[in-house]
């Protein structure tokens, strides 16, 4: 049986094995999960956009136009653009790290003390070199145990294993080139780096490739998915107040997981437009509709 078959039918084992119950906590842990995936799915497809739009991009300078009419005394300024977090906003620092010639059992002992899965090995100027985690460790150890692979094709297959599973220093155990995110890069681009090659932490390094800090998934997931007070306070603020100049206390707002709930009176014209602008808010689910109309 070829790998390929052999993956294909432990797909297949595994779908048909009964689900287990979920935890109590579990349907809310899939909700972020799935909010999450949505965020990044966003990033990926309008990465060009959202840099075009960014402060200080490469375009020509304009000058603002002389206003000719006085703006109407009811006209409410529009709300100032949401500022898309950044990486340095969320990263952890300092980031933990490993010169490349410490022994493969000190750099277990690390990962231990400091609870970690993975940890970047830098040179004597901090330049990021690698990531060595885990896995790699455990296939040192495996080779340890079993410094023989079971026959000629075994030995074929897992080759570049064994090779560097062979070495004694973070240095030749590590894995490189290590994927590195900017301080300045967007969360959402940094979440997707992540999900693409499945990373838990990713090292941040300045433009001379140094350490600078450590993102993980988690801090990634807690800056694209805003929790549910945040969402009701820009529908109360932004929307009901500033857009549609309205009084937010007329209104009752609640959200749980994303979903919106709002109850209140309004003018029949205005309802539709309302709920268009509370769903183009990111992060909301969907929008449940109690309003009556006058």
């Amino acid at each position: 049986m070829s790998d390929f078959e052999r993956h294909a039918a432990a797909k297949e084992a595994r779908r048909a094995m009964p689900a287990r119950p979920w935890t109590p906590n579990e349907e809310r842990r899939q909700e972020m999960l799935r909010r999450y995936l949505g965020a990044v799915a966003h990033a990926a497809s309008s990465k060009t956009p959202e840099r075009a739009a960014e402060p200080g991009a490469n375009a020509p300078a304009e000058a603002a136009p002389e206003a000719t009419t006085p703006p109407h005394p009811e006209q409410q300024a529009p709300a100032p653009a949401l500022v898309p977090p950044r990486v340095r906003d969320v990263m952890s620092v300092p980031a933990v790290s490993v010169p490349g010639d410490m022994p493969y059992l000190d750099v277990a002992h690390t990962l231990a003390r400091e609870h970690l899965s993975a940890v970047p090995v830098v040179d004597v100027e901090d330049h990021v070199l690698g990531v060595v985690s885990e896995s790699d460790l455990l296939a040192k150890a495996a080779v340890m145990a079993a410094p023989h692979p079971p026959g000629p094709l075994g030995r074929l297959r897992e080759h570049h294993l064994y090779e560097k599973s062979r070495g004694e220093t973070a240095a030749t155990l590590m894995t490189y080139p290590a994927v590195t995110v900017r301080p300045g890069d967007l969360v959402a681009d940094a979440a997707w780096t992540s999900a693409r090659s499945r990373l838990k932490r990713l090292p941040v390094t300045d433009h001379r490739g140094r350490l600078v800090g450590v993102v993980s998934r988690i801090d990634l997931l807690r800056a694209l998915v805003r929790n549910d007070a945040d969402i009701r306070e820009e529908i109360t603020s932004r929307i009901i107040r500033q857009e549609f100049l309205l009084e937010p206390g007329a209104f009752e707002v609640t959200v749980e997981n994303g979903l919106v709930t709002v109850r209140g009176e309004l003018d029949s014209k205005l309802v539709p437009k309302l709920l268009e602008s509370i769903r183009g808010i990111e992060d909301v689910v969907d929008v449940v509709d109690y309003l009556r109309t006058t």
